[in-house]
């Protein structure tokens, strides 16, 4: 079990509440998008809305979500594959699981490859965004959405339906990256590491899940780093917050 130290006492996330911010109203953001979007299952994704941000978290619906891409530049690359794991604080719904592997509109490198190992056959078949994207938009609508790095999921779907159909996306996500940053990448943490000369703790999704015990996945497949993502957030939640945290003070 991962042990918070003394430093921590008073914010179980490592957080004063100066630190936190305002509070993020995805519910009313919604109500927004939905008035101003013109594709019809893009406003369909709005107007089933989002959870208040008092919600507690055993009560939050989420999706697991993971992507694979071209490269790690959403500007001229794009999504190879998305795998998603239906999921709540107390149960991960590996029978309501997709996965996906797409054609995406940029070549694939060779770099790339070697990474996901997804090769050009399989992708020459395969379908483009567009295809699934009322289904994916079905899945997500409602729910929170669980990630280990916001900057590629939120930022490559984004980038993916500006390009497909001239309108972006919005949605909350917890970042499991995002809640291990909080412990590792403080201002004073930075400091003792460097007066001390100790080694920068990683923060990845493998060594992240380390350190609470999770068994070592082999990463880089969609799928599997989507339920990575999702079993690492129950044990975040279970180790630095509580069932009653309310969702707002842990996504963006």
């Amino acid at each position: 079990m991962f042990y918070i130290g003394k430093e921590h006492v008073g914010s179980k996330d490592g957080r004063s509440k100066a630190d936190k911010g305002p509070i993020l109203d995805w519910a009313k953001r919604f109500k927004e998008l939905a008035e101003r979007t013109k594709h019809p299952k893009l406003r369909e994704f709005y107007e089933a809305g989002a959870v208040a941000a008092d919600t507690p978290i055993d009560q939050v619906p989420m999706i697991a979500m993971d992507f694979e891409t071209t490269g790690i530049d959403p500007s001229k690359d794009d999504i190879v594959s998305i795998g998603l794991v239906a999921m709540s604080l107390n149960r991960i719904s590996l029978s309501k699981s997709r996965h996906w592997i797409l054609k995406p509109r940029s070549n694939l490198s060779h770099k790339s490859v070697c990474i996901h190992g997804i090769t050009h056959s399989e992708v020459e078949t395969a379908p483009d965004l567009k295809r699934i994207l009322e289904e994916l938009l079905e899945i997500m609508a409602g729910k929170v959405i669980v990630v280990h790095h916001r900057g590629i999921e939120r930022n490559f779907l984004n980038a993916a339906l500006q390009t497909r159909i001239r309108e972006g996306i919005e949605f909350p996500v917890i970042d499991t990256l995002e809640l291990e940053a909080r412990l590792h990448r403080r201002r004073h943490q930075r400091y003792l590491d460097k007066l001390f000369g100790r080694k920068k703790v990683s923060i990845r999704l493998a060594e992240s899940r380390s350190r609470y015990n999770l068994p070592h996945y082999r990463p880089h497949d969609a799928l599997t780093d989507a339920l990575a993502s999702a079993e690492l957030l129950q044990a975040q939640v279970a180790n630095r917050f509580s069932p009653d945290t309310p969702v707002s003070d842990l996504w963006k």
